[in-house]
């Protein structure tokens, strides 16, 4: 036996759909997550190579749409370096590693091959084979899938095959030195071989692929598993004959990686990690297993092949393109696959075409027509690739309405033309063809087409693809042309993500939105390409071209555009049409237009109804689409074809809105209002109220807003007159979003004509008193109105009394009569208006007042007074006047008042003594003649009664003027008694000023003279004061001489302070003699023996005792000098001593330096006390809680970090020569700053993967805060300054922590870690940063797994997963295990994935999951083994539902029926192990407060007939299902509904009455259905030959009485039958002829309506809140109608004239109304604001009345009367007669 091992790397990549396996195409694709592949050929031979055919593509199973929403994955970046490797086969079995170059060359692309099934899966293949050689020889090329094979790809597959290839033991792996990204495990569907396989004992080879993209977990589990669910494919068998001649002596690995082999693996998709990994996916796939399985039968060989794609240079960012779902479980009833079997026709015998087909692959065949394909009605894939088809001929796949995928790849195909739209096709293959271009009809649902390796050169024809994702024309001569992705962009729209195999270039995307809308159009009708720039006119200059034959004669099309659309927003088309070189004025052409709605540039547009004129508003939901405005020239009556515009699409609106229109209506007229409409765009926001505001412009002047007009209406003022107003409108949405103000003029508003309202009299009708005439004057500025006042005369009749004022004061001669006012209102320019006059009431006279009541006379003692005031009310008489007295000045009636007399009528008074003192108060109180007295008045003197006034008679002062010299002032008092008078000494400067006030000798008359009066003169005031307050005038005494000083002189003097050295002496004195000046002092000092010697420089008042007076006596001299120089006599002091040592003090104490953290202080000390010893001091660091610590004795001290935000005290104790020690003296500092932040050191250890790192620094500048740290990730070790400005560095580096410690996660293996500290002080103040990077790479951590357990993903499907850690995850190893009862545990061959479907053999026992963890460097951890599941058994029958099918009533049918889960395992349980199901019927009864039911001994099967004696019972069925092991299911039950007897109905309904609007009808049926309960009727009118019912409200008894509203009319009645426990039954409707006016009625009627003019008599209720209105609330009206107006008239009277109240034409909306409840009442309507009610006599005139005017109403307005001669009444009144 001979293995040859080919490897083939063609640009044919495996596409992979959303769920499953879907097929090939000849190029290298993207999708949405990225992969590289390999492609593997396999062939075993026993004495010849064999020559394989390509695999297929496969169908996908089935998966839930649910699922199918969360398994689309994301793409990750491409990985700019491609390592690839192979898992081994299993743990216990040897393997060879192999690593690959990932330069490969262009020879060594993927090859076609069979897809990888699952959602979006992928897997990477593990290859291993029994080799009795080192080298595989690869296998014989030929053609393939992608047109040919190269030359070169032999020995490149055979130089990789045989190149680093080794041989080791069984037990020891070949390692990777190459990192390699971690995979997650997939999920794979297993299918059985049913053939045995014999062991293969040599060792295997393995050979790496490209890596995964890693994942945070090791298998799909929890989230991931829920969103990626694995599908369980059905079991395959293989297609092997075993009748074969060479079957026995060879066969095929099962190596294969789709179901249509004799094995195949199970598959499902790993989440990927994010979608900015850099990293891809890689497919994987293996032996597993120690045996092979070899057939020469065909379909088993191409089984035993597997291909992957590989990842060229060329394609190093492929993707996948994710296809839709083939939603079909692919069974062998279903699929059909013959490739390479040289099939010439579809109609040949024994190829057994059929319609329930699904899957058909018939590539590398013989194919030249599609003939016979109708018959596939239900193909889902068609693989057709490798024929000879050179069509056209593709009509045959109409009928193919559900294919999804089509593969024509590898043909001689020149032209799609023929190829028609398939509703349901996904994708479509037209590869290495002969295709020019690729105009074909539009196909809805193509989402991948692939053209490349064809002669394409041009776009024209591209059809409608609305949801086309991936384009690829690669290897075309269209390539050749400028922006052509671009283009593509433009034709297919925004669903284009791909083209040629790579993400949409974003400048190719800026350039397509460059391009004018139209491009798309212009590109499918053949327009050349261009740049851009040119883009416009060039597309312009196409379409007229093409619309030059089409335009008017003599006329060219000028300009075609449309605005850019916006939601909410005005688009405006623009279409110019010139004649003869200019623009056209001929009034002939008009211009139309209709405008279309489109998806995208290339769909079919639809018409936007009543969108025909210039301008279209886009709406909301219109955002996003194409607008397509036509335009059709209509020149006379010629209509030529249309032409068009199109736009981009529409945007949204911005969200402001703003002003399209204004306008102002009214009449600007003075009085009149006017209001302001705005026509507003919202742009997309909610409209809402916007803010209107007026302004007035005078004549010349700028507009000024008008306070309070905030309203769209406005009301003209006289302001606003000669003036132009100005309505501004600002829109405002709902959102706040305002948009710009506009504003509109008005034409200057004119003045009304004068006039004046609301004229009335203000004041009170009553004598004496003054009344005004105002009103409310309206026309222009008020000029000289006349106003008149007229007094009524007793004749009858109004004289005149005043004119000219508007006011008017009642006399005497007023009383008892009218007066009225006159109005006569008056503009400026003199122009009079209509006069307006009012009456007042008749005047009353007023009673007896007095008013400027007064006291007349001098107010001394013994004077004589008088009172005076002025009486009204009458004649005055004998009035009366009192007198009193009061000390008050305000009066409160007659409180506190002293009579002075009695009430008398003389009016004069004389003061008597005892009013001296007091005011005087006069009572008036005013009496007519007839002896009618009014209210008193009260007239109060305006001061008190006087005497003589106090005065002094003489004034002197006496005395000593010499300092501390006493003055004495005397006078004489005259004026009464007096009383406390005033004295006030005043000093003064000079003579003859006004002194300055001393206010301590203040009421007395003596004063002594002071120190600071000296030099100045005196004066005395004195101001008497009688005993009753009252002051006589002040009088003053100046004294004679200026004070005088006395001579200086000392009284005292003596030294204060201790004898001891150090000490400060001071003088105690006292001086007399004026102001002192400046006093002589000496100081002396006095030896033991008496010699007195004078201190030199000791001249002040205080004297410090030094080191020289120690032993000696001192005394002081004081000569007292006065401020003007005058000496005293000197006086010596007492001697004070002898002096003493002081004890030794330090007298001063001082910091030197900063106290700031790291600097060095000192100190600078004085001393006193004698001779200076032997000093010493101390330095302390004082705490926050005043605790010291004592820190040296230096002369100087370095501030430390301890010491911030401390303070330092230093203690000095100073000590004198003799030894003895002084009080210590101590100075504190300022808190200690700390210095500025300073990062010394920075540096990261060795980094571990999961171990935290801790680096090592060093801070100085006081207490170190939080500072900021900032952990970077980088591929490569950073130095210098790029290391200092890390986060600019690259684009590699990414922050990955910000605390002080970090521990590296799988990110970080094999990167280097760096960080970055920003050195911070506590207080926030931040340092200069530093920055270190670690000296090598983050290791990784050896492979683990953990917590390895199995899980169930469904019924009979496990999934096995565990925790991994320790770097990227490589290939690690799943196996199975089975356990049996006794404890066994056993392998379970061929289980190497992670996800697990129990088969037969798995009943009865458990289930273990190995998981051997493999690090991307092919490190291998120790295998690990999950907890054994529960005994595996398979699923109960189970029923989803139970239902009864037929109805709960009685004499029906109830059938159960069980409702089966549609799950393929369910479906199978119940196919395989069903027993039987039991059923039984119950029927409830009622016992007490709850339902039991009873069984029905002989109801047992599935149907039961409901009986009699079922009504108002429930009925149950209860079914269990039995399986073949004996377990039974929990009962099943359904229930119906209490049994209802039947549905009430109603037969033979019919209305019973003549056909007259006066008569009274009535419905009448015959009702079944149990007791009749409360039956509906309704009644409706129904226009003849139309289905509209109208309800006639309130009508729903079985009497109905026709009225005028009916004629014409057919009346239905609706019975809606309803028993009497409510159930209702089917409505049954009836209905008559027509109604026709009754005879009498129509005679008459017809009558008048020929006359054309008719007056009617009717009344009018002027008071409708009477219910029972009375003839004295009635007037009389007379209703006139004629041919064009109804009119209603109030008849004149004696004193007035006929009035028209109503009067209108009977334009709509006129209509008339009747009363159902009065059937004399009728109301007309004119308009909203016009209507009245009448009442008639009787029902036959109100009848005639409305059919008169209605008959008017229709005959001569709906009709427009421009009839000449009369015609039947049946032509315009048919709606009556």
């Amino acid at each position: 036996m001979k293995l040859s091992l080919s490897l083939y790397t063609d640009p044919t990549v495996i596409f992979t759909s959303k769920y499953g396996r879907v097929g090939s195409e000849s190029f290298s694709t993207s999708c949405k997550f990225s992969a590289l592949l390999f492609d593997f050929h396999f062939t075993i031979t026993m004495e010849e190579p064999l020559a394989q055919p390509d695999e297929d593509p496969v169908e996908k199973p089935q998966i839930p749409e649910k699922l199918a929403a969360t398994t689309t994955t994301t793409t990750s970046e491409t990985v700019k370096k491609a390592a690839k490797t192979v898992k081994p086969a299993a743990a216990a079995t040897s393997s060879v590693r192999k690593r690959l170059d990932s330069k490969m060359g262009p020879g060594l692309g993927p090859r076609s091959g069979s897809g990888l099934g699952s959602t979006s899966s992928v897997m990477k293949p593990t290859l291993s084979a029994s080799l009795k050689t080192a080298n595989a020889v690869p296998a014989a090329a030929r053609r393939n899938s992608t047109g040919g094979l190269p030359e070169k790809r032999q020995s490149n597959a055979g130089s990789v095959a045989g190149r680093k290839t080794s041989i080791v033991s069984g037990s020891e792996p070949v390692r990777q030195p190459g990192p390699e990204p971690r995979r997650s495990s997939l999920p794979a569907v297993v299918n059985k071989a049913s053939s045995t396989r014999s062991s293969v004992p040599e060792t295997r080879k393995s050979i790496p692929v490209s890596p995964v993209s890693r994942v945070s977990k090791t298998t799909p589990t929890g989230s991931n598993v829920s969103k990626q669910e694995s599908v369980r494919r059905s079991l395959v068998k293989p297609a092997l004959s075993a009748s074969s001649t060479s079957s026995a002596s060879r066969r095929i690995p099962s190596t294969s990686l789709d179901s249509s082999g004799s094995s195949g693996i199970r598959r499902s998709v790993s989440k990927l990690s994010s979608p900015s990994s850099s990293r891809s996916p890689a497919v994987s796939s293996g032996l597993r297993g120690g045996s092979l399985s070899m057939s020469l039968d065909r379909s088993a060989t191409l089984s035993g092949r597997r291909k992957v794609g590989t990842r060229t240079p060329e394609s190093r960012d492929s993707r996948f393109i994710v296809l839709p779902q083939v939603e079909v479980k692919a069974g062998d009833d279903v699929r059909l696959d013959l490739r390479g079997h040289r099939v010439r026709s579809l109609n040949a015998s024994g190829l057994n075409l059929s319609a329930n087909l699904e899957f058909v692959y018939l590539r590398d065949n013989l194919l030249s027509t599609l003939e016979g394909v109708e018959i596939l009605k239900r193909v889902k894939v068609l693989d057709l690739s490798f024929n000879d088809f050179k069509g056209p001929g593709f009509e045959p796949l109409e009928n193919c309405k559900a294919l999804q995928q089509l593969y024509l790849a590898g043909n001689q195909i020149t032209s799609l033309a023929s190829l028609p739209q398939l509703p349901n096709l996904e994708f479509l293959s037209v590869a290495q063809n002969k295709l020019k271009s690729l105009s074909m009809a539009s196909q809805p649902r193509l989402q991948v087409l692939a053209a490349s390796k064809n002669k394409i050169s041009t776009l024209k024809g591209f059809p409608y693809l609305p949801v086309l994702e991936h384009l690829r024309v690669e290897e075309n001569p269209i390539l050749k042309m400028p922006h052509l992705e671009a283009a593509s962009i433009l034709l297919v729209g925004p669903t284009l993500k791909k083209f040629n195999d790579r993400d949409l270039s974003r400048e190719e995307l800026a350039i397509a939105k460059r391009y004018p809308a139209q491009t798309a159009l212009c590109i499918r009708d053949g327009w050349e390409f261009c740049r851009p720039d040119h883009a416009a006119e060039s597309t312009f200059r196409f379409l007229v071209e093409q619309w030059k034959d089409k335009l008017p004669s003599g006329y060219l099309l000028k300009e075609a555009s449309v605005d850019q659309p916006s939601e909410e927003d005005a688009c405006r088309c623009h279409f110019t049409f010139v004649q003869d070189g200019t623009l056209s004025t001929d009034p002939q052409l008009v211009l139309k237009y209709q405008w279309f709605m489109g998806e995208r540039m290339l769909s079919n547009f639809a018409a936007i109804p009543d969108a025909t004129g210039e301008v279209y508003w886009p709406k909301h939901e219109d955002i996003g689409k194409i607008l397509k405005v036509e335009c059709t020239p209509l020149l006379g009556e010629t209509n030529y074809p249309s032409i068009f515009v199109i736009s981009s699409p529409v945007s949204p609106g911005s969200g402001i809105p703003k002003v399209v229109n204004l306008e102002i209506q009214g009449e600007l007229v003075e009085g009149n209002v006017i209001r302001g409409y705005a026509e507003v765009a919202w742009c997309g926001g909610t409209p809402g109220k916007g803010v209107a505001s007026w302004l007035r412009r005078k004549w010349n002047s700028s507009p000024v807003v008008i306070a309070g007009a905030e309203d769209e209406e406005y009301w003209l003022a006289i302001d606003d007159i000669d003036s132009s107003l100005v309505f501004m409108y600002t829109p405002v949405t709902d959102e706040g979003a305002k948009g710009e103000p506009q504003y509109k003029y008005t034409d200057f508003v004119k003045a009304a004509h004068p006039s004046v309202s609301n004229v009335r009299i203000i004041g009170d009708a009553v004598e004496g008193c003054t009344i005004k005439g105002v009103g409310d004057y309206l026309g222009g500025r008020e000029g000289p109105s006349k106003f008149e006042w007229l007094r009524e005369k007793d004749t009858g009749g109004f004289l005149q009394v005043s004119a000219g004022t508007s006011e008017f004061t009642l006399t005497k001669e007023d009383v008892g009569r009218r007066l009225a006012f006159v109005y006569i209102p008056t503009n400026f320019e003199g122009q009079e208006g209509e006069s307006v006059s009012i009456v007042t009431d008749v005047v009353k006279q007023a009673p007896p007042k007095v008013t400027n009541v007064k006291i007349i006379g001098e107010l001394r003692e013994n004077s004589k007074i008088t009172v005076t005031g002025i009486v009204t009310g009458g004649t005055e008489g004998s009035s009366r006047v009192q007198w009193f007295k009061t000390r008050s000045s305000i009066l409160d009636g007659e409180k506190d008042l002293e009579a002075l007399s009695t009430s008398k009528i003389a009016k004069a008074f004389r003061i008597p003594l005892g009013a001296v003192g007091y005011r005087i108060v006069a009572k008036f109180t005013p009496t007519t003649q007839d002896g009618e007295s009014g209210e008193p008045a009260y007239a109060i003197s305006d001061r008190a009664v006087e005497t003589l006034p106090p005065s002094l008679n003489f004034l002197s002062i006496t005395g000593d003027y010499t300092e501390d010299g006493i003055l004495t002032a005397s006078y004489g008092y005259i004026g009464g008694h007096e009383g406390k008078s005033i004295y006030n000494w005043y000093l003064h400067e000079v003579e003859t000023d006004s002194g300055s006030l001393i206010p301590e000798v203040s009421g007395l008359l003596q004063y002594r003279i002071t120190k600071d009066a000296i030099g100045k003169f005196i004066s005395f005031q004195c101001t008497p004061i009688r005993d009753d307050g009252i002051k006589g005038e002040p009088r003053s005494c100046m004294g004679q001489e200026r004070f005088r000083p006395g001579s200086p002189r000392l009284l005292s003097l003596q030294i204060v302070g201790n004898a001891v050295e150090g000490a400060t002496l001071s003088v105690d004195k006292k001086y007399w003699g004026g102001e002192e000046g400046d006093s002589v002092f000496r100081w002396f000092r006095t030896s033991s023996d008496g010699i007195q010697s004078e201190i030199w420089g000791a001249t002040t008042a205080s004297y410090m005792l030094s080191v020289e007076d120690i032993g000696f006596f001192v005394s002081v001299s004081c000569e007292p000098v006065r401020s003007d120089w005058a000496r005293g006599p000197i006086v010596l002091s007492e001697q004070i001593g002898p002096i003493i040592p002081g004890p030794p003090t330090c007298q001063s104490l001082e910091f030197l330096g900063s106290m700031i953290e790291g600097q060095r202080v000192s100190f600078i000390a004085s001393y006193i006390g004698g001779e200076r010893g032997n000093c010493f001091h101390e330095w302390f660091r004082v705490k926050s809680n005043g605790v010291r610590e004592k820190l040296s004795t230096f002369d100087f001290l370095d501030l430390t970090l301890e010491d911030v935000g401390r303070c330092i005290e230093l203690v000095y104790t100073p000590v004198r020569q003799d030894g003895m020690k002084g009080s210590p003296s101590s100075i504190s500092s300022d808190i200690i700053a700390p210095a500025d932040p300073i990062g010394v050191d920075l540096e990261i250890p060795d980094c571990f993967e999961d171990e935290e790192v801790i680096p090592q620094k060093a801070y100085f500048g006081g207490q170190e805060g939080a500072g900021q740290y900032m952990w970077y990730r980088t591929k490569n070790k950073l130095h210098g300054s790029a290391l200092i400005d890390i986060s600019n560095a690259c684009e590699d580096v990414v922050i990955c922590g910000k605390t002080l410690t970090y521990t590296p996660s799988l990110e970080d293996v094999g990167s280097y870690l760096a960080l970055y500290w920003l050195p911070t002080r506590a207080d926030g103040e931040c340092g200069k940063p530093l920055v270190a990077t670690s000296n090598s790479p983050v290791v990784p951590a050896l492979p683990v797994v953990s917590n390895v357990r199995v899980k169930e993903l469904s019924s009979g499907v496990y999934s096995g997963e565990g925790e991994y850690f320790g770097g990227y995850e490589g290939s690690s190893l799943f196996s199975w295990y089975r356990e049996t009862n006794e404890g066994t545990i056993i392998l379970i061959n061929d289980a190497s994935s992670s996800t697990y479907e129990v088969t037969d053999s798995d009943y009865t026992c458990r289930l273990l999951f190995g998981y051997t963890p493999v690090r991307s460097d092919s490190v291998v951890g120790e295998l690990r083994l999950s907890e054994p599941t529960d005994i595996i058994l398979p699923e109960l029958p189970k029923v989803e539902m139970l239902a009864l099918t037929g109805k709960a009533v009685e004499g029906d049918v109830l059938t159960a029926v069980e409702v089966i889960p549609k799950s393929e395992t369910q479906q199978r349980v119940w196919s395989n192990y069903k027993k039987d199901v039991r059923y039984q019927w119950f029927c409830s009864s009622e016992m007490e407060d709850r339902k039991s039911y009873e069984p029905l001994p002989t109801q047992r099967s599935c149907s039961y007939k409901v009986r009699l004696e079922d009504i108002g019972r429930c009925l149950r069925c209860e079914c269990i299902v039995t399986d073949v092991f004996g377990r039974s299911t929990e009962p099943v039950y359904a229930e119906t509904a209490p049994i209802l007897p039947g549905i009430p109905k109603i037969d033979k309904l019919e209305i019973e009455g003549r056909g007259f609007h006066t008569n009274l009808y009535a419905v009448r049926g015959i009702y079944s259905g149990g007791k009749e309960g409360k039956s509906r009727i309704q009644w409706l009118r129904s226009m003849v030959g139309s289905p509209d019912l109208i309800s006639i409200p309130g009508e729903i008894g079985r009497m109905y009485e026709a009225n005028v509203d009916d004629v014409s009319y057919r009346l239905v009645a609706i019975y809606t039958p309803v028993r009497e426990d409510g159930v209702e039954g089917q409505p049954v409707s009836a209905s008559t002829d027509p109604i026709a006016v009754e005879p009498d009625v129509y005679k008459e009627v017809k009558q008048k309506l020929d006359l054309g003019s008719v007056k009617f008599e009717a009344l009018c209720d002027k008071d409708r809140s009477k219910k029972d209105p009375s003839m004295g609330s009635l007037e009389k009206r007379v209703l006139e109608v004629n041919r064009k107006r109804i009119k209603v008239v109030k008849p004149g009277s004696k004193t007035s004239f006929p009035t028209t109240e109503i009067r209108g034409s009977y334009a709509p909306p006129f209509h008339v109304e009747l009363f159902r409840n009065d059937q004399h009442r009728l109301r007309i309507v004119v308009d909203s604001e016009n209507e009245v009610d009448l009442m008639v006599q009787s029902r036959h005139l109100r009848d005639v009345t409305v059919l008169v005017i209605r008959g008017l109403a229709q005959r001569f307005n709906s009709v427009e009367a421009c009839l000449s001669s009369p015609l039947s009444l049946s032509i315009f009144f048919p709606l009556y007669f």
